[in-house]
């Protein structure tokens, strides 16, 4: 059995799903990782939005800090990998569209 299909990492998915709105996530996300392990995933989740903007990994690597190995590690999984980072960027252009066009933004 792959770890990734294991009972405790179905149990840490379906968990996850269970969460309601931001607030939670932050406060289940944080009793869970270190505060190194959340910044961690926050910089790889800013280099998949920035490839998928088309930024240079030069660029990248300077406003981040990450390596051009981890970099082009992000980009195959953002490429050719089970469409998770795909469909997190989609709900996000949808979000910002979304805020950008309620009644509170009108201007």
């Amino acid at each position: 059995m792959s770890s990734i299909s294991s009972d405790k990492v179905i149990t840490l998915f379906e968990t996850i799903s269970s969460l309601k709105n931001k607030k939670e996530c932050e406060k289940f996300l944080r009793d869970l990782l270190t505060e190194a392990e959340i910044s961690e995933f926050a910089n790889r989740w800013h280099v998949a939005k920035l490839l998928d903007k088309n930024v240079q990994y030069k660029d990248i690597e300077k406003e981040t800090g990450m390596s051009s190995t981890t970099i082009a590690r992000i980009s195959k999984w953002l490429n050719n990998g089970t469409g998770g980072y795909k469909l997190m960027l989609q709900k996000a252009k949808n979000s910002k569209k979304t805020a950008h066009h309620s009644p509170t933004n009108a201007g």
